[in-house]
């Protein structure tokens, strides 16, 4: 289970983050990625750049590679992978003629290479995504994944019947059923809103709400992912514009906060129980990453000002005094 989420201030600035839950972590730290980092791909790719966009974010690295669960780059661009466990169908193998591009970098070579969610969407349409294992140890994860920037997001799914890139009104994402579904789902919540009802007559009784908040009555509480679609979407789209980055981080924490998953009320089919094991935030801006884990919920900063960015290789960033 993750959600994710994305939204702009006063001015116009993107504020991207998710949630990620699950049973256990993989040693995930923040990784920056330098432009002139010597990465290897899946594929052979003519059209990659030479040296891509600065990417930093959430992940592990192997063999060279940075694995990203969510990620950022200097362009503005952001995308985060979430579990899509049931309806993710990739292609057994690449396809001649089309860009191939291995489940496992997507994340990576999106912000590597393209710097607007028009980019992504126009350079899709050639896409083959692959089910190929970064190596032996690490399978491959079904995933669908939220791509933004500060004009606004879309949703990426590998279906049985094709890649579908589906445009993101909402700006959030859960995980299953497909984004199709889940953004018609939310119909049958429009009767949801902030203000407090007013004062109603059955007869000769009077009812007065007991106060404010009432006229969320009916949203989903669970953890499931439709529920957390709902109730994410709403507060998202509630949530009073901001105009500075401190009040934004507060506001992205705050509104992924609404779903995240305490132990002990998630478990798995084998016992163990999903939780959220952290929450990230994206700042373009200032080209900062804002990380806080459950047993240490403290966000702490990682700006990309503090990292030398003259390597061929991924580094591991530590975060701001």
């Amino acid at each position: 289970m993750c959600t994710g989420i994305r939204f702009t201030d006063g001015s116009g600035k993107m504020y991207f983050g998710r949630n990620l839950d699950w049973t256990q972590g993989y040693g995930e730290r923040v990784v920056v990625t330098p432009p002139a980092a010597k990465v290897p791909a899946a594929f052979e790719r003519p059209g990659d750049p030479k040296d891509g966009h600065t990417v930093m974010g959430m992940g592990i690295v192997v063999a060279g590679i940075p694995l990203y669960f969510d990620c950022g780059n200097d362009a503005g661009l952001a995308v985060a992978g979430l579990n899509f466990p049931q309806s993710a169908s990739y292609a057994k193998e690449g396809k001649e003629g089309a860009v191939n591009v291995a489940a496992y970098e997507f994340p990576f070579w999106v912000a590597r290479n393209f710097s607007s969610v028009d980019e992504v969407r126009e350079a899709l349409s050639n896409v083959t995504v692959v089910a190929k294992p970064v190596n032996e140890q690490l399978p491959v994860a079904n995933l669908h994944w939220l791509i933004g920037d500060a004009a606004g997001s879309i949703v990426v799914e590998c279906l049985s019947d094709g890649l579908r890139v589906w445009e993101d009104d909402a700006d959030v994402l859960t995980n299953e059923p497909d984004f199709g579904w889940q953004r018609t789902n939310l119909r049958n919540y429009l009767t949801l809103t902030d203000a407090e009802p007013g004062q109603v007559s059955w007869g000769s009784a009077g009812l007065a709400p007991f106060g404010s908040g009432m006229g969320m009555q009916g949203v989903p509480g669970d953890y499931s992912g439709p529920a957390r679609f709902v109730k994410v979407a709403f507060v998202n789209s509630h949530y009073p514009v901001q105009n500075d980055e401190a009040s934004n981080v507060t506001r992205l924490y705050r509104t992924l906060g609404s779903v995240a998953v305490p132990d002990g009320c998630a478990k798995m089919a084998d016992g163990s129980f999903e939780k959220t094991l952290y929450t990230s935030c994206f700042s373009p801006s200032t080209m900062t990453y804002y990380h806080g884990t459950y047993d240490d919920p403290q966000i702490r900063a990682y700006p990309l000002s503090s990292v030398d960015l003259s390597g061929t290789e991924p580094v591991f960033v530590q975060p701001a005094a």
